[in-house]
């Protein structure tokens, strides 16, 4: 991660007007971003198989000092820096104050700061922008230190081919709930850059075939790390993804945390650190069709590790997922309706298998919803096998199992664990469930499922 190579290209210093430089150039020319902070006041759009690269460690950054700071009642207010008005777009974790969606953030000496809905709640550490005054206050006394505020909406989009971008940190971008800081296009080659505190997502693949994100740092962003969208095999590897949904989107089941695709097909998600997220580790949703989930060390976020939803052909496999689903907030809970280290949802053909599944809020659940239909039909759970996982359960009310709707039945034979391995706390402890039945590892072998399993309570083997 993070290990650029050598960049010999027109070079662009700090002070130049990036994104004039680019659109000014030819296609295929290599611009070599000089050390500093270049402030991109426009989205730069790269033409077909241009690079933007740095061997310097370069930062792009959306944001603008703000200078102009008044004494007011205890706060500190500046004017005339914000937008107007705008709507609303996204879910909030606190859908009362309904404040996650405004794009322009405010930093301190670099830190991020925390947005508050009202100026009475303004304190040390916050700010509160009052888009109908156009006022931003802040409850630290600025002066002497440098205070920023997001501003351009994205660092860099196009509807160019084969563009490559690498070696750069892009950080502070005002873009918009689901909108990434940089978006990938047809065949982009994204790599070792430390995409950070951006509003909404880090990284968005979009339309995206070919395309290869890989060996980033992704983190801190407001949203999500990473988005993928009608995307033909697409590859997401080798990156690490923490710390995402700084901005207190909905944790439990909008589009926060990790890493979430959607409408795409074929393609890779492999070899990721994902770790850390406010929101799902990693989340297929909506008629993804031939996935694979591959090798990655997903850690400590607060809803499922991973969430397969609505899709097909999917294959889930040498994961290692520990420590997820354990998050409180608004619609967080600990049944297997709420989730678990993977969660299979309303999904067909879907293979989960040589896993390692330790600690998290369940083992593995498996979710028959009525969701309705789509472009393949009705929406329903079938041909789900789940085999050769080692599936760690000691906790709380931690189970394995199955739940449905009573209008999305599980038909027979269309689940099928087989030859896992359960490290349990007890043998006699019920840690398996199907459709609101629980069941010691000896019932729940007599259901007919998990033949060939090993159950046992010591500790992890592999």
């Amino acid at each position: 991660i993070r290990c650029a190579p050598a960049c010999s290209g027109t070079t662009i210093k700090p002070g130049q007007d990036a994104a004039k430089l680019v659109h000014d150039a030819p296609n295929g020319t290599t611009f070599c971003f000089v050390a500093g902070v270049h402030r991109i006041s426009e989205t730069i759009r790269p033409k077909p198989d241009q690079v933007l690269a740095s061997d310097q460690g370069a930062v792009l950054t959306g944001s603008v000092p703000l200078t102009r700071w008044s004494a007011t009642n205890g706060d500190w207010v500046t004017t005339g820096v914000l937008p107007p008005p705008y709507g609303q777009t996204g879910q909030c974790e606190d859908n009362v104050a309904n404040i996650c969606y405004l794009r322009e953030q405010v930093f301190l000496d670099g830190k991020h700061l925390t947005r508050v809905a009202t100026r009475d709640k303004v304190a040390p550490g916050t700010f509160y922008a009052d888009y109908t005054a156009n006022a931003v206050y802040l409850g630290d006394n600025p002066a002497g230190r440098a205070v920023e505020m997001s501003k351009t909406g994205q660092a860099i989009q196009s509807s160019a081919n084969n563009v490559t971008v690498r070696g750069l940190t892009i950080e502070h971008f005002a873009t918009p709930p689901q909108g990434g800081a940089i978006q990938l296009g047809l065949g982009w080659k994204v790599s070792a850059n430390d995409i950070r505190w951006n509003h909404a997502v880090g990284a968005m693949l979009v339309n995206a075939d070919g395309a290869v994100l890989e060996k980033n740092l992704i983190h801190h962003n407001g949203q999500l790390g990473i988005g993928q969208y009608s995307t033909l095999n697409g590859t997401i590897s080798a990156n690490e993804v923490s710390h995402n949904n700084t901005d207190g989107f909905w944790i439990a089941d909008w589009e926060s945390g990790g890493i979430k695709t959607t409408w795409s097909n074929g393609g890779w998600v492999t070899g990721n650190l994902i770790k850390a997220n406010r929101g799902v580790g990693l989340w297929s949703d909506a008629y993804d069709d031939g996935r694979t989930f591959n090798a990655n060390q997903i850690v400590d976020n607060a809803a499922d590790g991973i969430r397969y939803e609505i899709g097909r052909n999917g294959t889930i496999s040498d994961n290692v997922i520990t420590g997820n689903g354990l998050g409180t907030g608004r619609g967080s809970g600990t049944s297997l309706w709420d989730g678990g280290g993977i969660n299979v949802n309303t999904s067909s053909n879907v293979q989960v298998r040589d896993n390692v599944v330790a600690d998290n809020v369940n083992g593995i659940s498996i979710q028959s919803r009525t969701r309705g239909s789509g472009p393949w039909g009705l929406n329903v759970l079938r041909d789900v096998v789940v085999t050769g996982n080692q599936v760690t359960m000691k906790g709380g009310t931690s189970a394995t199992g199955m739940v449905q709707n009573s209008g999305a039945v599980i038909p027979v034979g269309e689940v099928t664990l087989k030859a896992n391995t359960y490290i349990l706390d007890s043998l006699t402890a019920e840690r398996f469930q199907k459709t609101g039945e629980w069941y010691t590892a000896n019932e729940w072998r007599q259901t007919g499922q998990d033949a060939g399993s090993t159950f046992t309570t010591r500790r992890a083997i592999r």
